[in-house]
């Protein structure tokens, strides 16, 4: 009888051992230190975008024929609206040459080659070095916090070092008691 019991018990072990291994291989996409995984298949609300109100134009003859794929009045444009709420003209979104300036100004030290390269093989380094225990990965347990824990700014050691060096600061929310 006892040697049945140790029998099951070895085979439940092993079975255990196989679904351990099987789960702690079955990512292809490399470690993931936050999961944003939506728990149900519902919709997502930042996938919603209202349209704008439509209206009446002063002449219709004055609309464009109406192309697959193309623009709609009613069409969000959040860009413009952002720098139309902001102060500014939405009309040069408009211009050819679009962030000519931005970019110049951007890369006027100079630009790295394969740089995105560089930086995906570094952040797959770093992520493989930080992906948690077994049982977090088995479990999908989030690390992200944990692992970025060593970057973390400490926002009143700054206010104080920027208070000290005469640069204005606005007010900082009070430090928790711990």
């Amino acid at each position: 009888m006892v040697a049945g019991i140790a029998k099951v018990s070895r085979r439940l072990m092993v079975l255990f051992a196989a679904l351990v291994l099987v789960a702690a291989c079955s990512r292809d996409d490399g470690p993931r230190l936050l999961n944003l995984e939506a728990a149900n298949d519902g919709p997502d609300e930042f996938g919603i975008l209202p349209n704008k109100p439509l209206q009446t134009p002063e002449s219709l003859a004055g609309l464009p024929a109406p192309t697959p794929g193309g623009a709609n009045r009613a069409d969000p444009t959040p860009r413009a609206d952002m720098i139309a709420a902001l102060g500014g003209r939405p009309s040069v979104l408009n211009r050819s040459g679009g962030d000519g300036g931005l970019v110049s100004y951007a890369t006027r030290f100079g630009v790295a080659p394969g740089i995105r390269s560089q930086l995906a093989t570094e952040d797959l380094e770093f992520r493989k070095r930080n992906d948690g225990r077994l049982l977090e990965r088995i479990f999908n347990v989030n690390v992200y916090f944990k692992a970025y824990e060593p970057f973390e700014l400490d926002q009143h050691r700054e206010l104080e070092r920027f208070r000290a060096a005469g640069i204005r600061t606005p007010a900082a929310p009070p430090e928790v008691a711990q």
